[in-house]
């Protein structure tokens, strides 16, 4: 496909993005541009698929839709005359890889700005590009930037630490990338100047906390692991049902002056005093009330609990699955799953656009290409003759399907 062939819309029409690399941390940010109409090109390696590409093909279909793609090898001398053919024209270059990869290839940052000056690059990484060697070249997986990031310290039980899945660490981070690459962008529009973000798994996770390192640091204790209790609030977890479980928060003045009396306590009492907002996690107060909230889920099903609860105006969720997700009203009403089609023709079902934008939506143009579809086109569009092109694929630096 060509880039004429490309529909205009949304407010990145016109932005220009190449991404590198596999999975999800760096490429979801491009995936964000994609669905806002940022002309995407996904870079994939010869030498191995993106593993976004397995189980099914997914995690590739539902991320990588309004992309077109180029398998090529990159590090070989030919293979870097198309990548920075790519970029001469580019706004944005995302790339995650172990740090310093693109530059022990020699595209260092300098040699992109020689082609392309106004050039914003984002590096996506671990443990950064810069800090203690031995860090620098460590790979990294979703879990492990969750590890070194100090947040499977904070969750499961004492016994057993535990990430949260899926994904959190990877879509996290590329959200950092996104907005910090289009806040760099809009710089380097005034400037003509472009920009270089280093951007470490392991410091979005530690960054996401809030106060919570703050406050560690500052006191020397490290919070304990509390398991599906809150950190210091009581009745402020899963509670078993009928049919399932639901999820409720119990916690500010007003909650507590309508759900208290609901479960037969007093706020202002000794064991709810009005000078604490939440039920205070280990205290007399929160054993009572927690044992009378299992009562009373033990007799009602998840919807009976979440209507009668939110009607009082206590915060109340089940706890749903994606099926549950994908027949629930409040969800068909917003339109958060959506069909579109595969670039073989077949339909698929999958989470629309977000945010949601009312001048300027998102929408999906194409599924999630097949592997180095759209070399020959890409190629001829950097001036590429057939000849060539093909002199390319017996070198073996292009490959398809």
């Amino acid at each position: 496909m060509k880039s004429s062939e490309i529909p205009k819309f949304g407010p990145l029409a016109g932005v220009n993005v190449v991404c590198a690399g596999m999975a999800t941390a760096g490429p979801f940010a491009a995936s964000l541009m994609a669905d806002f109409g940022g002309n995407v090109i996904f870079v994939e390696s010869t030498l191995a698929k993106d593993s976004s590409r397995a189980a099914a093909g997914a995690c590739w279909e539902q991320d990588r839709r309004n992309m077109r793609t180029i398998a090529l090898n990159t590090p070989s001398p030919e293979g870097k005359e198309v990548f920075l053919k790519l970029l001469k024209d580019a706004d944005i270059f995302i790339e995650n890889s172990k740090g310093g990869q693109y530059a022990g290839w020699g595209l260092t940052d300098e040699v992109l700005w020689e082609t392309n000056p106004a050039l914003v690059i984002v590096h996506v990484s671990g443990f950064g590009q810069t800090g203690v060697p031995e860090y620098i070249k460590r790979p990294s997986w979703d879990p492990i930037g969750q590890a070194f990031g100090t947040v499977v310290a904070f969750n499961g039980t004492e016994e057993s630490p535990m990430p949260t899945n899926p994904f959190m660490c990877d879509m996290t981070t590329a959200l950092y990338a996104s907005w910090g690459a289009l806040a760099a962008l809009f710089r380097a529009r005034q400037t003509g100047k472009g920009e270089s973000l280093d951007i470490a798994q392991f410091e979005v996770m530690l960054r996401g906390q809030s106060g919570e390192p703050l406050k560690a640091i500052k006191t020397g204790i490290q919070p304990k692991r509390t398991g599906q209790d809150h950190s210091f609030a009581g009745a402020y977890r899963p509670f078993k049902c009928k049919d399932g479980f639901v999820y409720i928060a119990f916690g500010g003045p007003g909650i507590m002056k309508v759900g208290l009396p609901f479960f037969g306590f007093e706020f202002g009492s000794d064991l709810f005093p009005k000078t604490i907002p939440w039920v205070q996690k280990g205290s007399e107060g929160c054993r009572l009330l927690e044992a009378k909230i299992e009562e009373y889920c033990a007799d009602r099903t998840a919807d009976e609990i979440d209507h009668e609860l939110s009607a009082l105006g206590v915060p109340v969720s089940p706890i749903m699955t994606y099926e549950a997700a994908y027949r629930n009203p409040h969800y068909q009403a917003r339109e958060v799953f959506t069909e579109w089609e595969r670039v073989n023709g077949e339909k698929v079902t999958g989470v629309n656009i977000l945010p949601k934008m009312k001048n300027e939506p998102g929408q999906i143009w194409r599924g999630a290409p097949e592997y180095g579809m759209d070399n020959d086109d890409i190629l001829e569009e950097l001036g590429y003759t057939p000849e060539r092109i093909k002199e390319l694929y017996e070198k073996k630096v292009l490959a398809k399907e």
